[in-house]
């Protein structure tokens, strides 16, 4: 399952979970997770994970469980505010506080729960401040709990906020941190935004490499992620494959950021 998640072959690794999600609350979650994931990467294929995310919901035993299908439907709304056809940040907020109310502060699901928060907080509410708050506390708490591929994302948001200071050698930390994690997990879906956000720190020769080497892999998985193929000016052609045209690299998908690494997304 990892490595189909790990590749970018969600609906493949999602079909393999289909039998056992009709009547396993566990997981019918993991599945709903998965394809909101795809639609991080994809901006697509809405409906499918709001109909795996219902399901979840609907078979959630226990006070844990339903506060884990709460945070996955914050996720879901946020990633539809940023990336979908409408605003739903109420709805993230509404929740991600229900989440909050049914969760002891020392539960397994806190830092992934902070990490979502700071997400709406720096890409929806516009809060640098409350975002780093969120994110320090993910990214101790995935430590304590050997979280390795949260704590990728959490060094990845807090070098972003390092870099908005400008504190380039904080974030060229944070920014080498994450890269180096999810090259170990070998989470190759992920490693492509590493790249190009420890480009923005690196001097010119070793950006342009590291570039190169993002535009490679986001060939390689068919243009994934989108957001970021849209940045280093990867399209597609008519029948699908992505190419790289000579021009500039398109606007974030919340079209309001100024660079990937200056507001990211996940």
């Amino acid at each position: 399952m990892w490595r189909l998640r790990s590749r970018g072959c969600w609906q493949e690794a999602a079909e393999l979970l289909r039998p056992a999600a009709e009547h396993d609350p566990a997981v019918a979650l993991a599945r709903a997770e998965l394809l909101i994931e795809q639609c991080l990467f994809t901006a697509s294929q809405w409906t499918q994970a709001e109909q795996a995310l219902r399901l979840a919901e609907a078979l959630a035993q226990g006070t844990e469980q339903r506060a884990a299908a709460a945070c996955a439907r914050g996720f879901l709304a946020y990633l539809a505010s940023v990336l979908g056809p409408r605003d739903r940040l109420d709805e993230a907020q509404a929740a991600l506080g229900r989440t909050s109310a049914l969760l002891p502060p020392d539960a397994p699901g806190r830092p992934l729960l902070d990490f979502r928060r700071g997400l709406v907080a720096e890409n929806l509410l516009r809060d640098r401040g409350a975002a780093w708050i969120a994110y320090r506390r993910a990214h101790e708490g995935a430590g304590e709990r050997g979280d390795e591929l949260l704590r990728s994302y959490t060094w990845r948001h807090l070098a972003a906020l390092a870099l908005s200071r400008g504190d380039r050698g904080n974030a060229r930390e944070g920014f080498d941190a994450s890269l180096r994690l999810r090259e170990q997990l070998g989470f190759t879906v992920g490693v492509a935004p590493a790249l190009a956000a420890l480009a923005e720190v690196s001097e010119p020769p070793e950006a342009v490499r590291l570039r190169a080497e993002a535009a490679r892999l986001v060939h390689a998985l068919g243009g994934v992620p989108v957001w970021l193929a849209r940045q280093l000016g990867i399209s597609r052609t008519p029948g699908g494959t992505p190419r790289t045209p000579g021009r500039a690299p398109g606007a974030p998908p919340d079209g309001r950021i100024a660079s990937e690494t200056g507001g990211t997304i996940s």
